[in-house]
């Protein structure tokens, strides 16, 4: 029975609190009351709370797209994730594309020029797929999980202890207006002690709040070691598919210059190197026609001179034969031109080397 009791007037003092904060709350709305003001420092550091969880949120769900752009795929994640269950493990759509690429040479016939071209292709885009999962994997645990953590936790905990410090508040200004409105020399002492507590315990709520929300510097330097860390990771993935497709480049340029159809009948276009400077040139011209007039006025000029010019290389470039210069990209070179040399080459000089390189790969200096 006294167990009841205490229960009752539990009940009924919660009702009456929260009656007198919804009162409260109700008035300030309606300017009928006066409502006690944060300190300007907590107030920043409120603001900066709820920036950091606005933009947190938005980099993580977009980061997330990034890795996976199939809806689908990332609800059947999310859903095993919440399972605590391991979803199945699926081919993603680079090792999906490899397996039909093999698939298809093995059809066609790996001797064929088609088919074996398929074949290196396809593993190729295998190995992508798997430098894929990597960055996912990586990002996940390195990035996404950090970002997560301070919105299902960190976040959470500082939204529960503002919440706390907002009822505070309208304790202590629901008291300041009861004792307002006290006439009486007791109703008033009830009241003074009244203001008194809840005065104290609104400061211990709002030194607990601001400790919570200083934290925040804390949390951005964390997250920006978890961001360098993603970025290597994305480094990591997009050196790894450039060596993959530069092998492959190499690997698909042995093949003969005309192809043999998978009839066995002789084509009679040759198909060009994706190095040739023609194509290179042409492509060129295209995408840059006001870049490129340039370049071809400042090569014509160096042409009809007997001077030499600085020039940056512009792409790599492999000599087919002993009187072309190999190039890397971004080194700096002397070019010059010779009496009857080809309109597309000038001669190439890095220090005791030399030979012929092509205009098309090179970006002439002041």
């Amino acid at each position: 029975m006294n167990i009841m009791d205490f229960n009752v007037k539990k009940l009924a003092a919660d009702a009456g609190t929260f009656l007198s904060r919804a009162v409260q709350f109700t008035e300030e709305k309606l300017g009928q009351a006066e409502k006690t003001e944060l300190d300007a420092h907590l107030e920043n550091l409120l603001s900066k709370a709820e920036c950091t969880k606005l933009w947190t949120e938005k980099i993580m769900k977009q980061t997330e797209v990034l890795l996976q752009p199939n809806p689908n795929a990332r609800i059947e994640e999310f859903v095993y994730e919440k399972l605590d269950r391991k979803a199945p493990s699926r081919m993603n759509n680079p090792e999906l594309l490899g397996q039909y690429m093999i698939d298809a040479g093995n059809e066609f016939g790996p001797g064929t020029a088609y088919g074996n071209a398929l074949i290196k292709c396809g593993e190729t885009q295998k190995r992508i797929g798997t430098a894929d999962r990597e960055l996912i994997q990586t990002s996940a645990i390195n990035f996404l999980t950090p970002l997560r953590n301070f919105i299902e936790g960190d976040y959470k905990t500082i939204t529960k202890e503002r919440k706390l410090l907002q009822n505070k508040r309208l304790d202590l200004d629901a008291a300041k207006t009861r004792l307002k409105k006290a006439k009486v020399a007791e109703a008033r002492a009830a009241s003074e002690q009244e203001v008194r507590i809840t005065q104290s315990e609104f400061d211990r709520q709002a030194e607990i709040t601001r400790l919570l929300l200083e934290g925040i510097s804390s949390t951005h330097a964390h997250h920006l070691r978890c961001l360098n860390d993603f970025v290597e990771a994305q480094m990591t993935y997009y050196a790894q598919c450039y060596q993959y497709m530069l092998d492959l480049q190499k690997q698909l340029g042995s093949f003969p210059s005309t192809f043999l159809s998978n009839n066995n009948q002789s084509s009679s276009t040759p198909v060009q190197s994706v190095s040739s400077p023609s194509v290179l040139a042409s492509a060129s011209a295209s995408l840059t026609s006001v870049s490129n007039s340039i370049v071809t006025s400042g090569i014509s000029e160096l042409k009809s001179s007997s001077g030499s010019r600085k020039a940056r290389v512009l792409y790599d470039y492999d000599a087919a034969n002993s009187s072309e210069l190999s190039l890397l990209a971004d080194e700096v070179i002397t070019v010059y031109s010779i009496p009857g040399m080809d309109s597309d080459w000038l001669m190439g000089e890095r220090g005791n080397q030399k030979g012929k390189v092509p205009i098309t790969y090179l970006e002439l200096l002041n």
